[in-house]
């Protein structure tokens, strides 16, 4: 005991040993199909319908018309009675997210361009002789250069390209650096020469053009100052006549000779954003949409007011809202991607961004820089993490490729100035590959076929799908072996809206969602038997024969709904309305009572059935373990059944005790887990005994048990058993059946006769 005792007496406490641990919550529902946006075969839970619009999208066009997935339906109707569902979108072979380059501003007032320079500079003989005053040759980068030879003779560097920087020191060699697109005059009493070019030097291919016949050198000061040339047309024609040429007899190694000078020069740097090597804009990071598909592009056009001309609902756009240089420090916007600038939609906003690894409020610690994607095979299939920050924003992760490490000193001011060309620029969208903050690159994969919905959906087309390609359905394969993982997603119903068992290159796809929720056992699927427009009841039947198992379900026919977002009615298939059925009867009662009948199935969401059954066709389709949706004058469209498609008449062959079975099953086994490695001794049975039994009491009590045992102790916790480490136990259950057949009969008994007792 902690506590010291000193003075006999009697001394008790309490301890509790009723502590029951608590169980992994059910998350509802889990559906596989497509939609509109979203993380690709990322399992995500959402709580709400506006959460899942927000991530997966609902609405969009096809052609001339707007649609929404059968996806969308399923989980509208299932989140007006529950509050929690996993999707698992589907796409195309070969999907990809969006993204958008940021690049570092161009501005010097920001970077800290834009500074003269002033000195002078003498080339010796040779190439690699060269001194300067004022100015370190190998760090400046020119825009204009004037040099003044000896003699008085100008050699002017005017930088006429379109890039708005032409001219620098490259190298120790002193070479002169032509960026792309730009035009180098030299001009010396009556010399001209013009040198256009396509691309830069060092390793890249760069052509040289003689305009003028007029051009001649002379060797009357000494020294070589070299430009390197990959060719040089007209060399020793037209009288050209370079004094020297330099190098071996390949274009590619020539130098043609210019004058050596000593003389001043005043020059201007380029704006630091700009890369001295390349001429380019330096990217300190990319955006990465956590959205995957071709609806997040939108870089093809801006109109009035900087409006995507491809922007939408569905797509975001970037701008980088501040900017300051003393801290190093920016803000982030996330955009609607259908907004302008009069008018902005802003979406997320993210302050006081840094570059800095080691601050706090470094960008990619802030915003995320995870990425999820699927790995292994279609039959092996499993989520990889890449990334050392989990993703906080809710549409983008962040890629970075420049840093200011350690950007302020102690005194906090800036340690490298030069650093501050990695910062971003000020406005939205870059001058590298987006325009106004638009995005671009995602893909939806492959498609070879139309997109067909509702009542059109076919065996070689189901939403954009055609499962005839292997690649294609390896897609939904991938989907539903990673839900197989009962230790990492947790859900009771499965559900493939869209895939439709009559159809051949479906079929392998219904199985494998009963094989998956059989082998959890813990979860129920609701298949679609047969397509829109069936006319005769065996084409239904004779597809349910075909299928055995009490962890699956099938309804029948087809029904219309409205579709309010689009203002339309459509048809779909009973796996879309009857999971709004399921979750409605758990929230009004509990999963071991039948959602079936006119109390807890009524589809009031419905419009009409596709077909009005009769008695007898109810009969039939019953009898072939197919749920009848019925219509009753009155009454509407209602749920008039609930079979599993267990063949094998047994309690397990109705939705109720299956349902029942999975979820004692699912409380008792997460709430077990807590039991995993402690001593197998009668203390721990005893705390199984504590968990399991009040829990079956309470369902004892709200009649989903007629009566129930629990044994766990020495009786089947054998020495040979408890020597394997094993804890065994047995749960004995009775559940209460559910009232299908009411029979009533009527006596017509004479006047004076006495009741029967």
């Amino acid at each position: 005991m902690a506590e010291k005792i000193v003075s006999p007496g009697v001394f008790s406490k309490e301890i509790d040993a009723s502590f029951l641990p608590a169980a992994i919550g059910d998350i509802g529902a889990a559906v596989v199909g497509p939609t509109v946006k979203g993380p690709a075969l990322v399992p995500t839970v959402v709580n709400s319908y506006s959460e899942f619009q927000a991530k997966f999208g609902d609405v969009f066009k096809s052609g001339s018309n707007y649609y929404q997935y059968l996806t969308s339906h399923t989980v509208k109707n299932y989140l007006n009675h529950s509050g929690k569902i996993t999707i698992v979108r589907v796409m195309g072979a070969d999907y990809s997210h969006a993204s958008a380059t940021i690049s570092s501003s161009i501005d010097p007032a920001v970077v800290g361009g834009g500074v003269n320079h002033t000195g002078s500079i003498t080339f010796g003989a040779s190439l690699a002789e060269y001194s300067a005053s004022g100015v370190d040759l190998n760090s400046i980068d020119w825009v204009s250069a004037s040099f003044t030879p000896t003699g008085g003779t100008t050699v002017k560097f005017v930088a006429t390209g379109s890039d708005g920087y032409n001219l620098g020191v490259v190298d120790t060699a002193t070479q002169i650096y032509f960026p792309s697109a730009s035009t180098l005059a030299i001009t010396a009493a009556s010399m001209s020469q013009i040198f256009n070019e396509s691309a830069s030097l060092h390793g890249l291919p760069l052509t040289s053009t003689v305009s003028s016949t007029t051009v001649g050198f002379t060797s009357s000061v000494a020294g070589n100052f070299g430009v390197e040339l990959s060719d040089v047309t007209g060399v020793g024609t037209a009288g050209v006549t370079p004094t020297t040429v330099f190098g071996g007899s390949s274009p590619a190694e020539r130098f043609v000779e210019i004058v050596a000078f000593t003389g001043s020069f005043t020059s201007q740097s380029m704006a630091g954003g700009q890369d001295y090597n390349s001429g380019t804009f330096k990217t300190p990071f990319k955006l990465h949409t956590l959205s995957d598909g071709y609806i997040l592009n939108n870089s093809a056009s801006i109109g009035i007011n900087s409006l995507l001309t491809d922007g939408n609902q569905s797509n975001i756009r970037w701008e980088i809202g501040s900017l300051n240089q003393k801290k190093g420090t920016f803000s982030l916007l996330i955009r609607s991607g259908d907004d302008t600038s009069k008018r902005k939609q802003i979406l997320e906003t993210w302050n006081n961004l840094s570059l800095d690894p080691n601050q706090s409020n470094y960008i990619s610690k802030i915003i995320g820089d995870q990425d999820i994607a699927i790995g292994g095979t279609a039959d092996d299939a499993y989520l990889t993490y890449t990334g050392d920050w989990s993703n906080k924003s809710k549409y983008v992760r962040v890629e970075t490729f420049e840093d200011t490490l350690d950007y302020l000193d102690e005194n906090g001011s800036v340690r490298v100035p030069a650093a501050s060309a990695s910062l971003p620029t000020f406005h939205s969208g870059s001058n590298s590959g987006s325009i106004a903050g638009a995005f671009s690159n995602g893909s939806d994969g492959t498609t070879t076929h139309p997109i067909l919905f509702n009542e059109n959906i076919s065996d070689v087309s189901t939403q954009g799908f055609d499962l005839s390609v292997s690649a294609v359905k390896d897609q939904y394969t991938k989907a539903l072996n990673l839900l197989a993982n009962a230790d990492e997603y947790d859900f009771n119903l499965l559900l493939l809206p869209g895939i439709i068992r009559e159809n051949a290159t479906h079929t392998s796809l219904i199985t494998k969602a009963i094989d998956v929720c059989e082998s959890r056992g813990d979860a129920f699927t609701v298949v679609d038997s047969v397509n829109h427009n069936t006319t005769t009841l065996a084409t239904v039947t004779d597809q349910v024969k075909l299928m055995d198992s009490n962890y699956a379900a099938t309804y029948w026919p087809w029904v219309q709904v409205t579709d309010q977002q689009i203002g339309t009615n459509v048809w779909v298939p009973p796996s879309v309305v009857i999971p709004g059925i399921y979750a409605f009867n758990d929230k009004v009662a509990a999963p071991w009572f039948a959602p079936a009948g006119l109390n807890r199935g009524g589809l009031d969401t419905v419009i009409q059935a596709e077909r009005k059954l009769t008695h007898k066709n109810r009969d039939d389709l019953y009898e072939s373990n197919v749920n009848p949706i019925a219509t009753f004058p009155g009454q509407g469209v209602c749920v008039w059944g609930q079979k599993t498609l267990q063949k094998k008449s047994s309690a397990l062959d109705r939705v109720n005790v299956r349902r029942l079975m999975i979820k004692v099953k699912k409380f008792i086994a997460a709430s077990s887990r807590f039991l995993v490695f402690e001593q197998n001794n009668a203390t721990t049975r005893n705390r199984f005994l504590n968990i399991a039994n009040p829990y079956l009491e309470q369902v004892q009590a709200q009649s989903g048990l007629n009566a129930f045992k629990v044994v766990m102790d020495d009786t089947n916790n054998t020495p040979d058993i408890v020597d394997r480490n094993i804890l065994y136990g047995q749960i004995f259950l009775q559940p209460t059946k559910t009232a299908e057949f009411i029979v009533l009969d009527f006596t017509i008994q004479p006047t004076g006769a006495s009741f029967p007792e």
